[in-house]
């Protein structure tokens, strides 16, 4: 339910339920025993039978970018989209078990972010980056220890990097 106060420029929304009604405060003995750690750790391992999926589903969020890039050409939005993607699997790979995966994503990012414009991105090196984070993801290259993964990326970044060479950085 929401209030208007008269001559206001704001609405006041109140919550359909008291959160505290929902939890049960633990007794002295129980506080005693409770282990937020343990919790925790619990509550991690529960969720972490779910992070491949989530990745697959980043990946999937990944590859349907890169394929309106295909089907629409690149622009700022397709762009954008295809950096968002690839920004989401940076920031959640490490969390979800997949810190090489999440290298890649970085250093993709790194270079749809140098380059000047939609236009300057070369699409050939674009699409070997969503190829390798798809394959990364569904051949569970997640660390240091996948050597295969470890020298697709290497190589993806020393490509990147000879790319990058002609944009000189912003002296800012």
């Amino acid at each position: 339910m929401a209030d208007t106060a008269k001559d206001q420029n704001y609405e006041i929304l109140s919550p359909p339920s008291d959160l505290r009604s929902k939890v049960r405060e633990l007794t002295p003995r129980e506080a005693r025993k409770f282990d937020p750690v343990k919790a925790a750790e619990d509550a991690m391992y529960r969720l972490s039978q779910h992070f491949g999926t989530w990745m697959d589903n980043e990946t999937l969020a990944l590859t349907g970018a890169w394929e309106a890039v295909q089907v629409e050409g690149m622009s700022e939005e397709t762009l954008g989209t295809l950096f968002q993607a690839a920004h989401n699997i940076k920031g959640q790979a490490l969390t979800l078990g997949f810190p090489l995966v999440g290298e890649a994503a970085a250093s993709f990012c790194h270079l749809i972010e140098t380059v000047p414009s939609p236009a300057a991105l070369p699409l050939d090196l674009a699409e070997r980056y969503v190829e390798a984070i798809r394959a990364m993801v569904k051949e569970g290259a997640k660390d240091d220890d996948n050597t295969t993964g470890v020298q697709l990326l290497e190589t993806l970044k020393t490509v990147t990097g000879e790319f990058l060479e002609q944009f000189p950085e912003d002296p800012e």
